[in-house]
């Protein structure tokens, strides 16, 4: 059985905590013998919602997103994943800039679909990495969790990481993600 698992990160520094928090889920993932779909979204022009026409453009009825840029390529690369983690350096209590752009065009393609989201049930870490101060993690995560319930996503670890933890969270989270695969592999055996 092939399953591939999307690690989306969303910071602009390459050899910050988000990057080695990256590299530790795509190193989990692989040990258990899944493919990864690695999404560095500051490499990419995803652009904010636009609240189309009258606060609903296409996203409602069609669950796409008229406004054109790399979000779409992006969109479906998430729905290809058999699961996602998604890794976010903490701004102000909040997700990077790039990681609340596309997550709330995902949320309005994805959310309005409710039952029928093709996000629904799939396996999901949210990882909040503080390198500053190491607050704001909770907050972080809060609005990761909201995004994975509307959405519909099973939530399978939520985690928080600073600075002063790095050493012995990266390794929860590398082994994280290697303890979803196994979880999916043993609800689809071969």
């Amino acid at each position: 059985m092939s399953l591939k698992v999307a690690v989306i990160t969303s910071s602009p520094n390459k050899d910050g905590l988000t990057a080695a928090c990256g590299n530790a889920a795509k190193r989990g993932v692989e040990q258990a013998g899944a493919e990864v779909d690695l999404i560095d979204l500051n490499t990419f022009e995803v652009g904010r919602c636009r609240a189309c026409g009258t606060g609903w453009g296409t996203c409602r009825a069609d669950y796409i997103c008229q406004t054109k840029d790399d979000f779409q390529g992006l969109h479906r690369r998430l729905l290809a994943a058999d699961a996602y983690m998604l890794i976010s350096p903490v701004y102000w209590g909040d997700l990077s800039e790039s990681a609340k752009a596309f997550l709330d065009r995902v949320r309005r393609c994805e959310a309005t679909r409710r039952e029928e989201s093709g996000l629904k049930v799939k396996p999901c870490i949210g990882v909040a990495a503080a390198g500053g101060g190491g607050g704001g993690t909770i907050t972080c995560l809060l609005t990761q969790q909201q995004f994975f319930n509307h959405v519909r996503s099973e939530i399978f670890d939520l985690i928080t990481i600073t600075r002063k933890s790095r050493q012995h969270k990266l390794l929860a989270i590398e082994a994280a993600g290697q303890a979803m695969v196994e979880y999916m592999k043993a609800l689809k055996p071969q």
